[in-house]
């Protein structure tokens, strides 16, 4: 008897922003593997699930893909729901293509259930819209672990032709920077640093891409993930101010 696994995007943070199919789909588990960064509410949403980390962190031992694979596999051959449950989207810079695929090898039946990735959520809840009439008519997602993952990209891409969307860029934000100037990017072009969105920790940094390796983040998000934007549209900002919403009722801006 073949069961179910099911890899859910658990958006930028808030479990409030899970989607319904992802908020059912943790009810039904018998085995939920989360990864690092999953807010302990999203995780209090599978009462009846066995639970195991298996995140990736950096300078940190983990458990290996080809384990996780061997894992989902066998419990859904037992007949068992399993859910996948990723930060953001399970498809975006999450190694969910990579787990689809060993599963439909392996002839298990898997879904994916989609959430809200923080290249759209970060600067969405900091008031920054990555497209505008007259502004900017595109945007480009880069992973910014590592300049050999961003470089191509960046190198190929034309001063102020789209919006730039950093995930994991944090360490590499002064290689970017370089990267763009390089390539004749003006350094004043508006940059923005976004942490820990959606959180009750969350920041934003607001300068230029000459100030962006130096911008200074608290003491408080240190581990938090960080969303670099770089582009025209973060000059908008400051005019809409728009207030992110924490859980329950209460409020806090950014800034």
């Amino acid at each position: 008897m073949s069961g179910l696994v099911s890899l859910v995007g658990a958006g930028p943070g808030d479990p409030d922003l899970l989607t319904l199919r992802a908020a059912r789909r943790l009810a039904e588990a018998d085995l939920l593997l989360y990864d690092a960064l999953v807010a302990p509410e999203a995780l209090a949403l599978a009462p009846r699930a066995r639970r195991f980390f298996v995140g990736k962190r950096p300078g940190h031992p983990g458990i290996g893909q080809d384990a996780i694979h061997r894992l989902m596999i066998l419990w859904a051959r037992r007949g068992r729901r399993v859910v996948r449950l990723k930060c953001g989207d399970p498809f975006v810079f999450g190694r969910g293509g990579e787990e689809a695929q060993a599963l439909v090898e392996a002839g298990v039946p898997v879904e994916v259930v989609p959430g809200v990735s923080a290249a759209l959520a970060a600067p969405a809840l900091a008031g920054i819209p990555l497209t505008q009439r007259g502004v900017a008519s595109a945007f480009v997602v880069l992973s910014g672990h590592a300049s050999e993952a961003f470089g191509p990209i960046v190198d190929a891409l034309p001063p102020r032709s789209a919006t730039l969307v950093v995930l994991m860029g944090l360490a590499t934000r002064g290689a970017l920077t370089a990267r763009l100037v390089g390539r004749g990017w003006d350094p004043e072009t508006p940059a923005a640093l976004v942490l820990a969105a959606s959180t009750p920790r969350a920041h934003a940094w607001l300068g230029s891409l000459r100030e962006l390796p130096h911008a200074e983040t608290p003491k408080e998000n240190a581990g938090d993930a960080g969303t670099v934007i770089v582009g025209e549209v973060v000059a908008l900002r400051t005019a809409l101010d728009v207030p992110w919403q924490a859980r329950g009722d209460s409020h806090a801006a950014i800034g």
